[in-house]
């Protein structure tokens, strides 16, 4: 077995890799990524970093980003978040963002990964999930980047944060 089959053994569909994660099973890593990427086995997201593409019956699906990001930051320590989510809170917020905002402890900055941008926010603390109280006080946090009129949102911020849960809402205020 050549070692560039026994690199593909090891690639798995719908996985990331680091450059460094594939140089342990390639004694010519540059080399076999280049033949990967010339067959259409491995894509290239960003300097160092590929996928194997999960083929669907609608053609070759992107990465998921929670695998991209976390092989990107080689931490599994994130929280991927969207103005979009904002919408749900009831506060008057309707515009759509093509942005993913990526809390974290590591990097911080845009960076294109894949073809998209992702907009990488070092926090010192921050839930493992998304929760409606996270988000509100998150768009009070980011209501200066936001299409919408600023006092009218933070007017019914304000009125929505009532209904909330208060224990939950000053932790994560505090957080």
């Amino acid at each position: 077995m050549t070692k560039l089959q026994e690199l593909k053994k090891h690639l798995r569909p719908g996985q990331v890799y680091r450059r460094g994660d594939l140089a342990q099973w390639s004694n010519a890593v540059d080399r076999h990524i280049k033949q990967l990427q010339g067959d259409g086995i491995l894509t290239k997201l960003a300097p160092g970093l590929y996928s194997f593409q999960k083929a669907t019956v609608f053609g070759k699906a992107p990465a998921e980003d929670d695998k991209l990001v976390g092989t990107f930051l080689r931490d599994h320590r994130f929280l991927l978040a969207s103005p979009n989510a904002y919408n749900s809170l009831g506060v008057g917020t309707t515009q759509l963002y093509d942005k993913t905002v990526v809390y974290n402890h590591k990097r911080h900055g845009l960076f294109l990964l894949g073809g998209r941008t992702f907009d990488f926010r070092v926090k010192p603390a921050f839930p493992r999930t998304l929760s409606s109280e996270f988000l509100l006080v998150d768009l009070v946090n980011n209501v200066d980047q936001l299409a919408e009129s600023k006092n009218e949102v933070l007017a019914r911020v304000k009125e929505r944060a009532r209904s909330y849960d208060v224990p939950r809402l000053q932790r994560a205020a505090r957080d």
